[in-house]
């Protein structure tokens, strides 16, 4: 079965990096195109960034253009998302993605990020 396991969450200060990795299995993964959304409690879950199945496609939220970066690697079934220059109002859970929207398909479990003052 489809298993997305997020890893790399955790306190980080204003200003500084994390980076997030998914790793996953049970699907054809270098087919499948895949995305990082986040979730505020009480709010929706928002895209944060998506990319194409061979990597060569990148969307991003504008919250977050020119700070992360998406990336692949489909000899390793792996989605990483490097975060740079973190904002309080980036703590959340981030969570990764299999589907064509945020109303199907699946999630992994989430990593909590937050950043302090």
């Amino acid at each position: 079965q489809v298993q997305l396991v997020e890893s790399g969450g955790g306190l980080v200060q204003f200003g500084g990096s994390l980076r997030l990795s998914c790793v996953a299995s049970g699907f054809p993964f270098s087919a499948a195109p895949m995305s990082w959304y986040r979730q505020i409690p009480g709010k929706e879950r928002e895209l944060v960034a998506d990319i194409s199945s061979g990597g060569g496609t990148t969307n991003y939220a504008d919250s977050v253009k020119g700070r992360f970066t998406i990336s692949r690697d489909n000899r390793k079934n792996t989605v990483a998302l490097q975060m740079n220059s973190l904002k309080l109002e980036d703590t959340a859970v981030y969570y990764c993605h299999l589907g064509r929207s945020s109303s199907e398909g699946y999630w992994g479990q989430g990593t909590q990020v937050t950043v302090s003052s």
